[in-house]
């Protein structure tokens, strides 16, 4: 991934509220683009909190919001752990506290994987089932995204996919669910894929502890099955990086904003 790329773009923001604000305008200017477009916009959304610190933006700022396109706007989840949508560590539930409860999304607007299923791959064929449903895809399709939003790991995952799962070879599902031995769960996420046939990537990565695995992953050899992130390269889309000073402090290849 050390080439230079037309359809990337990494830019350096000082701090996480930079971060938030900026993404705040990539996401209104796509959702609009979208709606004028097509008449609705679709987004997948990330955990963590970056995005946390965005969906509560969108939602109480009122500049913002009354930018957001909510009645045309369809929510969809990039991954989600195997627990229910009540659990603490649930990204829906993130999500339904900090934008959708505050919001005027409706439920039938918000697409949930079902994380409570005792088996982690019903709820990924579900999901998948779900997806296919919304978008009207043929066998072999995958959905078009109008924005997903990942974030990275400090070692290098972005949703649920990370080092040495199997899921990082996976090229035909759209949703699968993923042992993760590193915190000992299983994840379900969207494909490797499925992201990258999306029109809009937004990566929000912020932390000096991540300097060197995004530097790693933007500048150095192309070993994906270390480095996850490496994997997220659109293939008919625009892939942006929002980071902060503190990440990007080792990258010689960016915007400086």
């Amino acid at each position: 991934m050390t080439a230079e790329k037309t359809n990337v773009e990494v830019r350096i923001l000082p701090d996480g509220d930079a971060i938030t604000k900026r993404a705040a305008q990539k996401f209104i200017e796509i959702a609009s683009a979208a709606v004028r477009e097509r008449g609705s916009f679709s987004v997948a959304l990330s955990g963590g909190s970056t995005p946390k610190a965005l969906y509560a933006l969108l939602a109480s700022d009122s500049a913002f919001r009354a930018q957001v396109p909510w009645e045309k706007m369809y929510v969809f989840f990039g991954d989600e752990r195997h627990v229910g949508p009540d659990d603490p560590l649930s990204n829906f539930r993130m999500a339904r506290e900090s934008m959708f409860s505050k919001s005027p999304l409706t439920p039938g607007q918000v697409f949930r994987i079902k994380g409570e299923y005792p088996e982690a791959e019903r709820a990924a064929l579900e999901y998948e089932r779900d997806i296919r449903s919304y978008f009207k895809l043929s066998a072999g399709e995958f959905p078009r995204f109008d924005l997903v939003f990942l974030g990275m790991g400090e070692e290098g995952h972005v949703a649920s996919l990370f080092p040495g799962t199997k899921a990082l070879h996976e090229n035909r599902r759209i949703v699968v669910h993923n042992w993760v031995g590193k915190v000992l769960m299983d994840r379900i996420t969207l494909t490797p894929p499925a992201i990258n046939n999306a029109a809009n990537i937004i990566s929000l990565v912020k932390g000096a502890e991540k300097a060197n695995a995004l530097t790693a992953t933007l500048e150095r050899v192309y070993e994906p099955d270390q480095l996850p992130a490496q994997l997220i390269q659109p293939v008919n889309g625009t892939l942006f990086w929002l980071v902060d000073s503190a990440a990007g402090s080792m990258l010689t290849r960016a915007i400086h904003d």
